[in-house]
């Protein structure tokens, strides 16, 4: 790590995967056909949500928003890995470093928002089927859309100026290819003491939102095990696998990298860095093959589109 003297810190520096520098431009390679494949697969997604009217419903809409905040997610910390991987840059400024930092975590929240608003529709759809349609109305769905966004930009916004207002010397090494809260704000050498409370109150709310997840599948299960016939039961469990694949992709990496960067005394660097790097490519490359797999219109339109181009 590189020592300075107690003069304010004008640059941080990231990494790449340690041991495995030489090789970094080998590893841009696989990362970059990563990225370009996930974001045609929700482009696709998206694509085919918008023009098809047969679904124009809240569970597609809700997809949508759930490929949106998986492509803001993972372009928010495309820019810095490329600089590392493929041209060796490892330098970022502060400023720059607050404002991406700002973005990861801002989609971070809106992508756990979207879950669990995609968890109170499935509830919806199994509990109550005969007024699903006429709660969940488009005009809504949209206000969720509204209020989600909302709640991710006024969560968040206050990252980036707590951060700021920290001197940052002798340390300026970050842990990752891109910038996470936890991370910079373990480089101050002023009181950190504001941005560790708010950061823990932003993780709370993250862990909320999984709380009330669970709390919904808890209430799916009990009015699943309500219905008499076994074969209704698996159909209607089956609308939920899709969705429980994407709380899966999404919460265990970010768990995982949450705990190692808050209790782990002697972390393994390699593990943190892959386990950040799978954080933000397997959610943006895993729900598009989840979803066209496991739900058949979605399936269905994307392969017939694909056939229409494919005879063109």
């Amino acid at each position: 790590m590189p020592v300075l003297n107690n003069s304010e810190v004008k640059l941080f520096l990231l990494i790449g995967i340690p041991g495995l520098d030489y090789a970094h431009v080998w590893l841009s390679i696989p990362i970059c056909l990563m990225y370009l494949v996930a974001i045609m697969g929700n482009c696709i997604i998206l694509f085919v949500i918008k023009t098809e009217p047969s679904l124009h419903e809240p569970m597609y809409y809700f997809l949508a928003m759930l490929a949106v905040s998986d492509m803001g997610l993972s372009l928010s910390s495309l820019p810095t890995m490329l600089r590392v991987f493929l041209f060796s840059v490892m330098v970022i400024s502060p400023h720059a470093c607050f404002a991406q930092e700002f973005f990861i975590h801002g989609f971070t929240v809106m992508e756990s928002s979207v879950l669990l608003i995609m968890s109170l529709d499935r509830f919806l759809a199994i509990h109550n089927p005969l007024r699903y349609s006429s709660i969940l109305t488009n005009k809504r769905v949209a206000k969720m859309g509204l209020i989600l966004a909302m709640r991710s930009i006024i969560l968040v916004l206050p990252f980036p100026f707590t951060l700021s207002r920290l001197r940052y010397c002798q340390k300026n090494l970050l842990s990752h290819s891109y910038c996470l809260h936890q991370d910079i704000m373990k480089l101050a050498c002023s009181d950190n003491k504001i941005n560790f409370i708010y950061g823990f109150f932003v993780a709370l709310c993250t862990m909320l939102d999984l709380a009330l997840i669970v709390l919904s599948y808890v209430l799916i299960l009990k009015t699943v095990l309500s219905i008499a016939s076994l074969t209704e039961r698996l159909k209607a469990l089956n609308t939920c696998v899709s969705h429980i694949c994407a709380v899966l992709i999404f919460y265990v990496p970010i768990i995982t990298l949450a705990a190692i960067h808050r209790f782990a005394k002697h972390k393994n660097p390699l593990v943190a860095v892959l386990i950040a790097d799978m954080f933000l490519l397997v959610p943006l490359l895993m729900n598009p093959i989840v979803y066209c797999v496991k739900t058949r219109q979605i399936r269905e339109k994307v392969l017939g589109k694909l056939l229409n181009i494919c005879v063109r």
